[in-house]
């Protein structure tokens, strides 16, 4: 029996020593969650800050730089003076305002800022002002015609010809304050016949919005 009371007594103690030491082992526990909830919310401070990325690879947050400045203007390579003396079309049918890039002979890359202003959107539509499809193929023949209208090529503007299209896709409508930016490359030459076949896409903000083939004629004076 000394020994079982022994026992007895050794476990009891046992038992209600145990909840004494993991009392004591609490505050470290209630020091370390708290000093875990304290790096959290910094963390979460920080990652609520927005960076940027300059187009020169610098980074900088959002109020350093403002918006107006943080998008370089497309570079004039051709203005609209220029364009004028290339192409014969005058208002209201030219609509081509810029030159981004140009390879003459090759290729050209140029804009047209739609506008509110443009004569087709009072009926086109009045309540959605949406640019009509065939003006935007209109818009890429006139750039074609940059590109053709050179020594290069052998064109004449007082003989040059939009002549046909060929798969010819819209991909998303182009409504007022777009800027529509159209690349026109050459892809086959007969000088013997006048004839250029040409591929052409045009874009607003990176997204394809139409493209097609376009077949050209051209003579001399």
């Amino acid at each position: 029996m000394a020994v079982a009371s022994n026992s007895l007594a050794s476990f009891t103690h046992t038992s209600l020593t145990q909840p004494r030491r993991a009392s004591q082992s609490l505050p470290p526990i209630s020091l370390s969650l708290s000093r875990a909830r304290s790096l959290s919310l910094k963390l979460t401070h920080r990652s609520n800050s927005v960076t940027r990325c300059s187009p020169g690879g610098n980074t900088s947050t959002g109020e350093d730089t403002p918006i107006e400045l943080r998008y370089p203007a497309f570079p004039t390579v051709m203005d609209i003076n220029q364009i004028r003396e290339i192409l014969p079309h005058r208002f209201p049918f030219l609509l081509v305002d810029r030159v981004i890039e140009y390879n003459p002979g090759v290729s050209a890359v140029a804009i047209k800022n739609v506008t509110i202003n443009d004569n087709f959107f009072p009926g086109h539509f009045p309540e959605r002002p949406i640019m009509p499809g065939v003006l935007m193929i209109e818009a890429m023949a006139q750039v074609g015609g940059l590109v053709m209208l050179q020594p290069e090529v052998g064109g004449s503007r007082n003989n040059f010809f939009f002549a046909g299209i060929d798969k010819v896709r819209f991909r998303k409508p182009v409504i007022a304050g777009d800027t529509l930016v159209m690349r026109m490359t050459l892809t086959k030459l007969q000088k013997r016949f006048g004839v250029a076949k040409m591929e052409g896409k045009a874009y607003v903000g990176g997204d394809l919005v139409c493209e097609g083939e376009f077949l050209m004629a051209t003579g001399s004076d």
